[in-house]
């Protein structure tokens, strides 16, 4: 309290800081924090008693134990077990993990080595290693919108000023270059783009991600990549960025978590796309920043280069496959609703759904919707005003296919009971 604040010398922590929270009448601690049965006993808005809560917020494959790593993923960690992978290692990776990523992202157009590459503790600490290093009190970097919320708070955190571009929704959630030309001016750092995208399911074409490059070159300005994501396209084509730029340097941002299913193991990584060395300067703050936790996780990066050699491409193409029957399942249960619109997604494992506020009779928002549908139907879709758009929720691919056609069931039930021209009935968490 503000006594013991005095006493002790210390600041309070100011809750409400934080972009990762959202709090009206349900406390909710990131998108990463499960909103388990004690969670939603202590908040105002409960899930109904007679239903099982469905949970399509979070962005973690392994929750429902359907999405699980190939058995070549395990074998590489027993077997990095058995050696000496005890010790401390260089701060920014194992040369033989260096090298391993560097072989496996090589292309002719973009050919990379080991000190191109830079071992993190996931890709949430390659970003903020990246941002850290290119933006400063006086450098902004320009993030999307609508675009994944840690990309504010790792800025927030450091005190980089941001900039927002808009992603266009009828347009396949493509940037708006005009708009983005328009936001770079002289003390700008750089442009974070997210390709696939969380949230919002799209996959750049290969043309526009050329034309942003263009917009990078004709400013002098690098490419931060948010590309956790990359080869999980299901639909149309989409490449790295640092594949396909000549001249811009693009700072790309990946990891173990998405494509092979290991969230929770923590090793992500920096490349560096730089065929003109123009970032040579910035190199050794990254090896710097690196060293701010003595590196990433030794075991799970030593697994790695065996991880990159034996897992099938059998794996990939299934679990492509089943992201794409997930989001057509979706797309096909919820496309008749005239409520709300789901926008079929091409990457990544998520869909954006619109909520048309004036088609109900007694929903205001994103955050009332979701709170509403827990509290009725016990179904949790992630309200999308914390990654900067209203009146949109996300939805997860991940869970299993008859829970998935469950929760469309009760949503789309949700939104006929809350439709225009219903008289609006008292919650059975409303007092009589």
């Amino acid at each position: 309290d503000e006594k013991n604040c005095k006493q002790w010398n210390y600041q309070q922590f100011d809750e409400t800081a934080g972009v990762y929270e959202y709090d009206r009448t349900l406390t909710l601690r990131g998108e990463h924090s499960q909103p388990d049965t004690e969670t939603c006993r202590s908040a105002r808005y409960q899930p109904n008693p007679d239903k099982n809560l469905l949970r399509l917020s979070i962005g973690d494959p392994s929750v429902f134990g359907n999405f699980d790593p190939p058995p070549q993923v395990l074998k590489a960690v027993s077997d990095n077990l058995a050696t000496s992978c005890y010790g401390y290692v260089p701060a920014h990776g194992l040369v033989s993990t260096r090298e391993a990523i560097a072989k496996y992202y090589n292309s002719r157009t973009s050919p990379l080595t080991s000190s191109d590459i830079y071992v993190t503790s996931g890709c949430s600490d390659a970003l903020r290693i990246v941002m850290d290093c290119l933006g400063s009190e006086k450098r902004n970097i320009l993030l999307p919108r609508p675009g994944f919320s840690l990309y504010e708070t790792v800025a927030g955190n450091r005190g980089i000023p941001i900039k927002f571009y808009d992603l266009d929704p009828e347009r396949d959630w493509s940037i708006d270059l005009d708009q983005l030309d328009s936001l770079i001016d002289d003390n700008t750092a750089a442009i974070l783009v997210t390709n696939p995208s969380n949230p919002c399911g799209s996959a750049f074409t290969v043309q526009h991600q050329l034309d942003i490059i263009a917009v990078a070159e004709k400013h002098g300005v690098p490419l931060i990549a948010d590309e956790i994501y990359k080869d999980m396209v299901f639909e149309g084509e989409s490449k790295s960025f640092g594949e396909l730029s000549e001249n811009v340097p693009v700072l790309s941002c990946g990891g173990l978590a998405k494509r092979w299913l290991v969230p929770g193991w923590r090793v992500g990584w920096i490349i560096v796309h730089d065929r003109h060395n123009r970032l040579s300067k910035v190199r050794g703050g990254l090896t710097r920043l690196c060293q701010v936790i003595i590196g990433s996780n030794v075991l799970i990066q030593g697994a790695v280069p065996q991880i990159l050699a034996t897992v099938p491409q059998s794996f990939y193409d299934d679990t492509l496959k089943r992201l794409k029957n997930a989001s057509e399942i979706v797309y096909s249960e919820l496309k008749d609703c005239p409520q709300i619109r789901p926008f079929k997604p091409k990457g990544a494992m998520y869909m954006m759904v619109q909520i048309k506020i004036d088609q109900f009779e007694d929903i205001t928002d994103d955050m009332d919707f979701v709170e509403k549908l827990i509290t009725e139907q016990s179904v949790f879709p992630l309200p999308a005003n914390i990654f900067g758009i209203p009146n949109y929720v996300r939805l997860v691919l991940t869970v299993p296919e008859d829970l998935l056609r469950e929760a469309c069931r009760r949503i789309v039930e949700f939104c006929e009971q809350h439709k225009v021209g219903v008289p609006r009935k008292r919650s059975r968490t409303e007092a009589p």
